[in-house]
């Protein structure tokens, strides 16, 4: 009875669905950051706003340190801007849409997180600017947070303080957003080496068989010569 072959083995996945797939987590960690970030900017403006208005005074949160104060500001980040407001609207609409653009190609953990805070913190105060009094696009940013010595801030404006400082990290280390680095080799080059190696330290070359071949032969004639000379000298 002939021989059954045995079914072959699956092929193994190709590497493009586990590429998707890390991609898919990166950019669900930028999903997370941005929306968790985004809620607390805006919980904490309603909050302010419920809480600190009508006060004269402001509250200390942390001593002297950190205290509250309700300022809705006009302008950009820590009050800077205060008279071109519809320009920081439209900036901001512009940074928003361009990081949803990016974030499609991102594939490492650091951009992820960073353009995660960016999103959050432009979308941020650009709700304040399109919902809030006077109007859509000319609306005041609510801030309530206060250091000595330093302009009055939101949660927003610490999440693009936040982001800024992620992006300088990941430019210096060299790190591109699909998550590989600017050294001017590939990924897979430690692999190459490997193989190169293997390679080296694979069985003799056909050119080297040949000649331990001849070797051999020659050594085999010799050894019927010796034996037919003793034989010659037993018969005399």
């Amino acid at each position: 009875m002939p021989d059954v072959p045995a079914p072959s083995a699956p092929d193994a996945p190709a590497s493009a669905p586990a590429d998707l797939s890390d991609g898919g987590r990166r950019r669900l960690l930028l999903a997370v950051v941005a929306l968790t970030a985004y809620a607390v900017d805006q919980v904490t403006k309603w909050l302010a706003v419920e809480h600190l208005t009508d006060r004269v005074d402001d509250v200390p949160l942390v001593g002297s340190l950190l205290q509250l104060r309700l300022v809705y500001n006009p302008g950009a980040a820590f009050s800077t801007g205060t008279g071109i407001t519809p320009v920081f609207t439209v900036l901001a609409i512009v940074v928003a849409l361009g990081v949803l653009w990016y974030a499609r190609s991102v594939r490492s953990t650091g951009w992820a997180l960073a353009l995660g805070f960016l999103l959050a913190g432009v979308t941020g105060n650009l709700t304040d600017r399109l919902l809030r009094d006077p109007g859509a696009f000319h609306g005041h940013v609510v801030d309530f947070l206060m250091l000595p010595s330093w302009p009055v801030f939101n949660v927003a404006d610490i999440c693009i303080n936040v982001a800024a400082g992620l992006i300088l990290l990941q430019a210096f280390r060299g790190v591109r957003l699909d998550g590989a680095r600017d050294t001017g080799t590939p990924d897979d080059a430690p692999d190459a080496a490997a193989e190169t190696d293997s390679d080296d330290e694979s069985p003799e070359s056909p050119a080297g068989s040949e000649v331990d071949g001849a070797t051999a032969s020659d050594s085999e004639r010799g050894d019927t010569s010796a034996s037919g000379r003793r034989s010659d000298e037993a018969a005399s």
